[in-house]
């Protein structure tokens, strides 16, 4: 009686509906979200630098005051010099990967 009841599954049907994820897919889908993570990253980056540069104009002669918003300037200027950095890297590493798997750019 067991065996009449497997016969009825078929291993060939698919059960569920769509296409695979294959591994370009997955690459895909990594590159927009690390693009996007960048496109955030420098957004970011440039609103410390102008609220910075405000708070530099607001300082009125505080030394203190003027050395935050310098601070704040200089964080916003690294910070978009690292994000900047890793996209430069993402994008050469797409294009070194996309050479050896064409031979052609």
């Amino acid at each position: 009686m067991a065996s009449s009841a497997l016969a009825q599954l078929s291993p060939a049907t698919n059960p569920l509906p769509g296409s695979p994820i294959t591994l370009q897919t997955s690459i895909d889908v990594v590159g927009e979200i690390a693009n996007f993570v960048i496109v955030a990253g420098v957004t970011i980056a440039v609103i410390f630098i102008i609220w910075g540069g405000i708070r530099y104009m607001a300082a009125r002669g505080n030394d203190t005051e003027a050395a935050n918003a310098r601070k704040m300037i200089l964080n916003g200027l690294i910070g978009a010099m690292v994000v900047l950095g890793v996209g430069v890297l993402l994008s050469t590493v797409e294009y070194i990967r996309d050479f050896f798997t064409s031979g052609t750019p």
